[in-house]
């Protein structure tokens, strides 16, 4: 088996030999590029599958492309159509479930991917499913229905160790939705001496303790979607979360961690004026968050959002190449489209400025440095990244850094294993000398 990344500019598409089936994951901004590519092979005789989300949100349009499509969790239902292709009896449709036990998902083969072309190769998948079902969503497009589980603690970690990459990213859509499973997943990963990051809801800090633990796991930045400052946007959505006026103090948690947090906003809710924009900049920069991710509000066809977008006839168009949440599809309330694209432009200018750079460092001057060289890297060198890519260079390119944050992360590990210590023999020294030789610290050999 071969994986063809067109995104790290590989050139033309795999030919020689001609592939016998091709499988191609269809997302929303990419539909017509995929379309295009089946058209390429199916062209040249080889059968063409296709799935991924969009394919269940549009399933009519994406069958005039196919020989197949894929519908579900294609991880289970893959070894079927190939087996079926062997025999020449592809079917026009597969639907897979995501109802069978999340654990029986097999492991990527990692090996396939060159960890010289990313940041890591050890992408990581510990549960599935969210608690929320936001109206704006992806997870709440119809028919898709993935109820939350988890995979064993245990194979997660082993795959992280197998993965040989010091750093990983939980791709899981909020790896605190179960914090019982959250906290005996980071007492599995604090061996193994790596850093990882991965996406939470904000209330996870109802939990400092586990806030800290995740940190002592590894844990070194956070995905945020706090979504919007305005408490009526978010109950329009459905999102359950806690107050914005809340959300300032919660970030505190993070950082007191030593855990960075990444914010992801999104502009255009019914309540959002001309003067979101600013507002959300200010706060950003006067809690220091590390880096923001800003968004267009986007009705993905098949979400709740879409269907009341249509109805309330102020969908733009149906462009869906426009649907990356970078342009305006949609006549928003209380702005002009125009107002929402120029508004989201000037955050991106803003937060990717020096002074905005240098105002959001964090507080701990140890963890500046790597800030700084990150956020530079990232957000001011627009230029090398392309050569970075073709020249494959990009792991090491990054490795500096994550070996730093690695070192810096490793600091924090003992620093707590320090002052568990002296709680410990704080509380010891109150026990008679008799009872002390009893008890035992989870460093000590059993008596």
């Amino acid at each position: 088996m071969r994986i063809w990344d067109e995104n790290l500019l590989q050139g033309p598409p795999p030919l020689m030999p001609l592939p016998a089936v091709v499988g191609i994951t269809v997302h929303l901004t990419f539909a017509r590029r995929a379309y295009e590519l089946a058209a390429w092979y199916r062209h040249r005789g080889a059968r063409v599958v296709l799935g991924g989300l969009h394919v269940m949100a549009c399933p009519d349009e994406a069958a005039a492309h196919a020989d197949a499509i894929a519908l579900g969790d294609g991880t289970l239902t893959w070894p079927v159509i190939l087996r079926d292709a062997a025999r020449g009896q592809l079917q026009r449709r597969y639907v897979g479930s995501f109802r069978e036990p999340f654990r029986n998902t097999p492991a990527p083969r990692r090996a396939l991917v060159s960890a010289r072309d990313f940041l890591t190769t050890a992408s990581l998948i510990a549960t599935r499913g969210c608690t929320n079902r936001c109206g704006f969503c992806y997870l709440a497009t119809a028919g898709l229905h993935m109820p939350c589980q988890h995979r064993d603690v245990e194979q997660v970690a082993a795959e992280f160790a197998a993965s040989g990459q010091p750093f990983g990213v939980f791709l899981d859509n909020n790896l605190g939705a179960d914090r019982a499973y959250l906290r005996r997943l980071c007492r599995a990963l604090q061996p193994l001496g790596k850093i990882w990051s991965a996406a939470v809801t904000v209330d996870v800090t109802d939990e400092p303790d586990l806030v800290r633990e995740m940190a002592e796991a590894g844990c070194t930045g956070v995905f945020v979607g706090f979504e919007s400052l305005t408490d009526r946007n978010l109950s329009d959505a459905g999102k359950r979360t806690p107050p914005a006026a809340d959300y300032a103090r919660r970030v505190r948690i993070f950082h007191e961690a030593g855990i960075q947090v990444n914010g992801s906003f999104v502009f255009g809710f019914d309540h959002d004026g001309p003067d979101c924009f600013a507002r959300t900049c200010e706060w950003l920069e006067a809690n220091r968050l590390a880096c923001a991710t800003f968004h267009i509000l986007t009705p993905y066809p098949g979400t709740p959002l879409f269907r009341q977008l249509a109805a309330e006839g102020r969908l733009l168009h149906r462009n869906w190449d426009l649907y990356d949440t970078g342009h305006v599809v949609f006549q928003p309330k209380r702005m002009t489209a125009e107002e929402l694209a120029a508004g989201y432009e000037w955050c991106y200018r803003r937060l990717f400025s020096a002074a905005s750079i240098w105002a959001r460092r964090p507080e701990s001057w140890p963890a500046v440095p790597g800030y700084l060289a990150m956020s530079f890297l990232y957000k001011k060198m627009n230029w090398l990244w392309p050569w970075l890519i073709r020249y494959r260079l990009t792991g090491w390119v990054w490795r500096p850094l994550v070996e730093l944050s690695r070192w810096q992360a490793r600091g924090k590990q003992l620093h707590a294993c320090r002052l568990w210590a002296i709680e410990y023999a704080a509380w010891t020294s109150k026990f008679p000398h008799w009872a002390k030789a009893r008890i035992r610290a989870p460093w000590q050999p059993s008596l």
